[in-house]
């Protein structure tokens, strides 16, 4: 099952965010068995600073991506507000679908 994830950072946490990447980098780099990491980056601001991370991951459980994001490091430093996570359906675009273009198709389970 895929998940997104919403994270939106505090306020004032630009410099810790950069001082933290390489850590929730690699975080991203090297899950636990059972979650990929299919997609990550940052989200912007009105004037293009990053404000937050969107995340597509893909798991059983979604208590499976929640223990992830406990130990994201940019949680562990306090960086984000409020993080969201979804059950999500990717469709269109979607490299595993025999035809990604079908907007109706989900992936088989």
């Amino acid at each position: 099952m895929y998940f997104v994830v919403f994270a939106t950072d505090q306020p004032g946490k630009a410099a810790l965010r950069a001082q933290t990447k390489a850590r929730h980098r690699d975080h991203l780099d090297h899950p636990p068995d059972g979650v990929h990491v299919l997609q990550t980056g940052p989200w912007l601001d009105g004037a293009g600073e990053e404000a937050g991370s969107l995340l597509i991951l893909e798991a059983a459980s979604q208590a499976q991506i929640e223990a992830f994001m406990q130990t994201d490091p940019y949680v562990e430093a306090g960086i984000f507000a409020h993080v969201e996570v979804h059950p999500w359906v990717w469709r269109r675009g979607n490299p595993y679908l025999a035809d990604s273009t079908d907007a109706t198709a989900d992936k088989p389970n």
